[in-house]
């Protein structure tokens, strides 16, 4: 099991309502593929660089999570599914 950080930015459309559902949702990718999530941070909305699939804004959310490794790229593929992820961006934390 290795520690990693989950950079999410969220469809500007998810309401605060919705977005714990939506933070269960990924934390279930990562639980399903015998991970856990350790820490959420939400940043909250932002504007983006750059207008992604016509939005130019974000809901910004940090996640630490602990994952065997080569489980960690079937988390990223349900990611890229998921409508509501615009981006994300996992990155390993070394020791």
């Amino acid at each position: 099991m290795r520690d990693y950080e989950l950079l999410l930015v969220l469809n500007p459309e998810v309401t605060e309502e919705r977005m714990p559902d939506v933070l269960e949702r990924v934390g279930k990718y990562v639980s399903d593929r015998g991970g856990e999530v350790t820490k959420t941070d939400p940043w909250g909305r932002r504007r983006l660089a750059y207008p992604i699939r016509r939005f130019l804004e974000g809901q910004y959310v940090l996640t630490n999570l602990r994952i065997d490794p080569r489980r960690a790229a079937e988390v990223e593929s349900s990611l890229r599914l998921s409508e509501d992820v615009l981006r994300h961006m996992l990155i390993r934390i070394d020791e």
